[in-house]
């Protein structure tokens, strides 16, 4: 098993230009698949309003909702490094709040948080860093304010863009952040935001001059039920068709009565069958061989 990864570990990485690699789970299963994989970083995003409970954003999804799905990631997970995503409000309104959320992630297993804005966040940010909580911001598209940035639109696209997202990674790094997440906008972009901070910087969407690469998993595996298609996803599988083609098969099966067939049933005990046998006492619906079938095939007793 490889060692945990750690802060230690992903500031190891940038000093000699490793790409730390970065997914989305929601659930033990994603987190175990990763896990093997040998992936270095899990988000338990707030993206699973919309990859999990079928949310039209990420702003319905609470902190309650969210430690559960934390706690399932959590219990996967050995070596990948754990960020739990602060849903809307969960930090917003004051110090306090922020710091008691934001514990409530570590407390369930999280090695880190992560919280969208720039300067404006700067106090909460040094409040979680304050109180021994590993934090990482969230500049550029931030789906929490997407009301006010006009829906998914590109970010730093400007000069005057690019300067306000610089100041805001600096302000990030100034108020204790450990590593900051940039979120759709160009490469050229990223790469000067990234060289303004000595923190790592990650991206989704931001193009190849970053630390590290960040991806949805539903959007990689092709499962996600939606019409969201960020131009800067590759997709490896298209697991919903597949998943879809599998349960037609199923039903198809039922209806049929192809299944359960004779090698899904359990086997009747010598003497029951015997008792089954007696005059008088109905007749099993099944042949010789198939009983024979049943109970090479079964798995309890």
């Amino acid at each position: 098993m490889p060692k945990k990864v750690t802060t230690t570990t992903l500031n190891a990485y940038k000093a000699r230009g490793q790409k730390a690699v970065f997914v989305t789970a929601y659930d033990y299963p994603t987190a175990t698949f990763a896990q093997r994989a040998g992936v270095d970083m899990i988000l338990v995003g707030d993206s699973a309003g919309m990859t999990m409970m079928g949310l039209p954003n990420t702003l319905g999804v609470s902190m309650d909702e969210m430690i559960v799905f934390v706690r399932s990631v959590c219990r996967a997970t050995q070596h990948a490094f754990i960020v739990g995503d602060l849903p809307f409000l969960s930090y917003q309104p004051s110090d306090e709040t922020a710091v008691l959320n934001a514990g409530r992630f570590i407390a369930a297993g999280c090695d880190a948080v992560k919280c969208e804005g720039g300067r404006r966040v700067a106090q909460r940010v040094r409040a979680m860093a304050d109180a021994g909580i590993c934090v990482m911001g969230h500049l550029g598209l931030t789906p929490q304010n997407l009301a006010q940035l006009g829906g998914y639109r590109v970010q730093g696209k400007s000069e005057a863009a690019v300067e306000r997202l610089t100041d805001d990674a600096v302000a990030l790094q100034d108020a204790g952040a450990f590593s900051i997440l940039l979120e759709a906008m160009p490469s050229e972009s990223a790469a000067r935001i990234r060289e303004s901070v000595e923190i790592p910087v990650y991206g989704i969407g931001a193009g190849p001059c970053v630390d590290g690469q960040l991806v949805i998993s539903h959007d990689i595996l092709g499962n996600f039920v939606g019409d969201i298609a960020p131009r800067f996803v590759k997709q490896y599988a298209q697991l919903g068709t597949e998943i879809e083609r599998v349960f037609r098969e199923y039903a198809h099966d039922v209806r049929s009565s192809a299944f359960p067939g004779p090698e899904h049933c359990y086997a009747l005990d010598t003497p029951a069958r015997t008792e089954f046998a007696r005059p008088g006492v109905p007749a099993l619906p099944l042949s010789g061989q198939a009983l024979g079938s049943y109970a090479e095939a079964a798995a309890l007793k």
